[in-house]
């Protein structure tokens, strides 16, 4: 290529003998390479890859998100984030990443819920967390999940280890990492497959290059979670990206930049306190069919979301029932109860 545009390039003339400078107004200006063209895609974000790595199982990681253990590490480079109510007012995280590499330290590891175990298992993707409550457990046994978990585990000191930093400042409940490095190395000495099982396919599709997503105005939206956890997104019109602020601007420990991305979705599903459970959990229903938003390019619409069952994906429909599309590029899911507050503007 780099022989072709020599060779084909506008001719220049030779240079002059004079003393004077030679006269550059006239050279014609060089145009700049063209991006290249990738020829794989990942499939959870519609963007170009170098490799085929959409038969390769995610990796799905519950994250903390309690104020005192900000800055979250790794989250600016998830491809989709999940987030609902744990208890007592409070958020978890997950982080869904196709690929791991490149991504840098990962954490806080907190705990699961059964929840977050359907959201997990719905990606086919190789769960890891730090402990869980009693229904997390049950369903990580009963639904066949691939679970690597730092507390009732032996993957503590190797897969997982507890930040020395963090465990002075924060406390031992929120000092557990993970990386991408790690992650890396240590699965293929596991006996997971680390490949999609067979007829697996995420089943979410994108815009096209070009194509921008349609609807009334849809620039900035919080949503509301409880009085301890309001989530704000605000579009940015020179990247096409929303800007993730929690209080305030939401950063990525490991680069210091702000969390942006391309797809904002609420869904509305059923949150109720867990009958018989002493400690406040809920039970945050992902099965079944519900009402929802996407935010995307500065606009929002109404859609429906769907999951038939704990092992397959969320799919989601636009008004006419048509497969929704979602703009190219990483994607945060609020999951949220049928009348939590959420303000457009």
């Amino acid at each position: 290529l780099l022989f072709t545009l020599t060779a084909c390039g506008p001719k220049q003339a030779p240079p002059s003998s004079s003393s004077e400078p030679p006269d550059t107004s006239v050279l014609a200006p060089v145009e700049p390479d063209p991006e290249p063209v990738l020829p794989y895609v990942n499939p959870l974000t519609g963007e170009g890859c170098a490799q085929d790595i959409s038969q390769n199982r995610p990796v799905a990681i519950m994250l903390n998100n309690l104020k005192k253990a900000l800055p979250q590490l790794g989250v600016s480079q998830a491809d989709i984030i999940y987030e609902a109510l744990a208890e007592g007012g409070i958020t978890r995280m997950l982080g869904v990443f196709q690929s791991v590499e490149g991504v840098g330290d990962i954490g806080s590891v907190r705990s699961a819920r059964d929840y977050y175990v359907s959201l997990a298992l719905g990606h086919d993707a190789i769960f890891l967390h730090a402990g869980g409550s009693p229904g997390a457990y049950t369903a990580i046994d009963n639904w066949g999940v691939s679970a690597f978990d730092c507390v009732n585990g032996p993957y503590e000191g190797t897969l997982f280890w507890r930040d020395k930093e963090r465990r002075k400042s924060m406390g031992m409940e929120h000092s557990v990492l993970t990386s991408g490095p790690t992650i890396t190395e240590l699965m293929p000495t596991y006996s997971y497959r680390l490949e999609h099982k067979e007829g697996y396919q995420y089943p979410v599709s994108f815009l096209a290059e070009g194509e921008k997503a349609q609807g009334a105005p849809g620039n900035r939206v919080s949503v509301e979670f409880s009085t301890y956890k309001t989530g704000v997104f605000t579009y940015q019109p020179e990247t096409g990206f929303y800007l993730v602020e929690y209080g305030a601007p939401y950063l990525d420990g490991n680069t210091g930049e702000q969390v942006a991305v391309k797809n904002v979705l609420v869904l509305r599903t059923d949150v109720s306190n867990l009958q018989g459970d002493d400690a406040g959990r809920l039970s945050v229903h992902t099965t079944g069919t519900g009402t929802g938003q996407l935010f995307c390019d500065g606009t929002v619409q109404d859609i429906t979301w769907s999951k038939a069952k704990h092992g397959a994906p969320l799919t989601y429909t636009d008004q006419s029932g048509q497969p929704l599309k979602l703009g190219v590029g990483p994607t945060y899911v609020n999951l949220v109860g049928r009348s939590a507050q959420v303000t457009v503007s």
